[in-house]
């Protein structure tokens, strides 16, 4: 990690899991205790069943805290793999991210240096993520989908179509509204691991509004980029970014 890299005060810890207790809670074993750990995002990861699969967390600095833990990220290899690549889960950590390589101009190419950089910025009815500069910016990170190989040896649950879309719309719709009087509008699509490019693999049940939205977007002038970051135990990185045309 180089000096522009976000170090984390303590190093994760590798658990295994034991399974997905709720929307918002993790059964992970650590060094032979178990544990309940907090579930830093809501919705399903893929289509993967979690019992058995290797995880990194986070302690909190609340002692008090129910969940002492977040899961921070999960891997894909087996337990016994040296070198693991990590897929991180936690969306709420994302926009921390950005923000970080917002100041520091890691996002020169696409954004330029020396902005301002302000965050949740209401505008009509939404709350966009940041104006950096005179150009607004929403980050999405979208989990129901990974576009990673999954091993036969990791089980995949049945689920129902993914259909909870009306806040994309919303902010992708306010974002090409903000145009009106603004010269720029970002919309930012974040991934905790070495994603090739955002693509749709299983469509949702508001496919055909959603693609309405996006074309609106896109017509008006809003500008879709992608970004990768890394995550290991020691901290992040922003290992690549570049626009999408969709």
């Amino acid at each position: 990690m180089n000096n522009m890299d976000i170090i984390f005060e303590s190093q994760l810890v590798e658990g295994t899991i034991q399974k997905r207790k709720s929307q918002f809670t993790i059964i992970v074993e650590v060094d032979g205790v178990v544990v309940t750990c907090h579930c830093p995002t809501t919705g399903r990861i893929a289509n993967i069943d979690l019992s058995g699969i290797q995880c990194l967390l986070s302690k909190s600095k609340d002692s008090t805290r129910k969940t002492p833990y977040t899961v921070e990220a999960i891997s894909l290899n087996r337990p016994e793999d040296k070198d693991k690549s990590w897929i991180g889960i936690n969306q709420n950590a994302v926009n921390r991210y950005v923000e970080y390589y917002l100041k520091n101009d890691g996002f020169a190419d696409m954004i330029g240096t020396g902005n301002e950089v302000l965050r949740e910025q209401v505008i009509g009815i939404s709350k966009l993520d940041f104006l950096v500069g005179d150009i607004y910016l929403e980050v999405k990170t979208p989990l129901q989908q990974l576009q990673v190989h999954i091993p036969d040896y990791v089980k995949i649950k049945k689920s129902a179509p993914f259909s909870s879309t009306d806040r994309f719309v919303k902010h992708i719709t306010q974002l090409a509204d903000s145009l009106e009087s603004h010269q720029r509008a970002i919309l930012l699509t974040c991934f905790i691991y070495d994603n090739p490019g955002f693509q749709v693999i299983e469509r949702s049940t508001r496919y055909e509004e959603v693609t309405e939205a996006v074309s609106y977007a896109t017509d008006k002038g809003v500008e879709i980029w992608q970004a990768n970051f890394k995550i290991i135990p020691a901290g992040v990185c922003l290992d690549k970014y570049f626009k999408l045309d969709l």
